[in-house]
């Protein structure tokens, strides 16, 4: 069964054409349904920009059918992704997303779409991922996947009754900031976590993502990753909204078949996941400054 891909375009038609290439290039694209959110200009300057994504948008070739779903208005990637994707949800029991810098492995579409049907009814799986971190694998682990509770973010899969549990006001927060033991727990996924969840609900950034994790998290749930990419983030060169030019996440796609349902568990991934995410001792002593900061003022009101 191939489930839809949602794909998420805003203004770089450079990175959308390789994005495109690199999926229609995947086994089973040509029996995919790939539906397109296309977010309006949020500048007279990006308005070029978008209507050359548009244009290429026009002319996609390679799969089963094409859907495109323009806005006259800029929502932003954080509401477009939560619309966008509830939208296609409400009609499909499962998706797979991506964004427009994104480039697939050529068997990424096989890896999201037998987990998607392996651990449909599967109450401890909340999303599976296509992007695995650079981290080097343990010389003994041999299965193809494994399992991490934090969330991906790049080229990821979920269901709909998975999707529907997610509260996106985070309506707990407060309880969840001012509880050490709970934001330790969520450090045990990543210590950057907690305080871009608070930048999250001061208004200082706009993430789905987080709130999604979140989700995860207050679940109890995990989430599926392949040990070798699938995804490279091509918008890591400074072009992107929300990302700096950076090597850091850089990959090497995985050219081979890999199957989901061949998973294990490794202590020691689990610390290399973590310890990729761990920001540096300085930015980890002014986070938990302003988690403190921001408690004592609630404490004041």
């Amino acid at each position: 069964m191939q489930h839809p891909v949602v794909l998420f375009c805003y203004n770089r038609p450079d990175h959308v054409k390789e994005t495109l290439s690199a999926l229609a290039a995947n086994e089973g694209a040509a029996d995919t349904a790939l539906i397109v959110f296309s977010d309006g200009p949020a500048s007279t300057t990006d308005e070029v920009l978008v209507q050359a994504v548009r244009a290429i948008l026009g002319a996609i070739e390679g799969f089963k059918s094409v859907q495109i779903i323009t806005s006259e208005c800029n929502k932003g990637l954080s509401a477009s992704i939560i619309d966008g994707v509830s939208e296609v949800l409400s009609i499909y029991e499962a998706c797979i997303v991506l964004e427009d810098d994104l480039e697939t492995a050529p068997y990424f579409l096989n890896f999201m779409n037998e987990g998607l049907l392996q651990y449909k009814d599967d109450d401890r799986i909340f999303s599976v991922a296509g992007y695995c971190p650079p981290f080097q694998m343990p010389t003994d682990y041999a299965h193809a996947s494994f399992l991490f509770p934090r969330i991906n973010s790049w080229g990821w899969a979920t269901w709909r009754n998975r999707w529907q549990k997610v509260d996106w006001q985070v309506q707990d927060f407060n309880c969840f900031i001012s509880d050490k033991k709970l934001r330790a727990r969520l450090t045990q996924q990543g210590a950057d976590l907690p305080v871009m969840l608070l930048k999250q609900q001061q208004g200082k950034i706009a993430s789905w993502a987080v709130r999604f994790n979140q989700s995860c998290f207050n679940l109890g749930m995990t989430n599926v990753y392949p040990v070798r990419s699938f995804v490279r983030n091509l918008g890591t060169d400074g072009s992107g909204t929300h990302m700096k030019s950076s090597g850091k996440y850089s990959v090497e796609l995985g050219r081979d078949v890999l199957s989901p349902s061949d998973i294990g568990s490794s202590l020691e991934i689990n610390q290399r996941f973590r310890d990729f995410y761990r920001p540096s001792c300085y930015r980890r002593v002014i986070n938990r400054i302003k988690i403190a900061l921001y408690n004592l003022g609630r404490q004041g009101e």
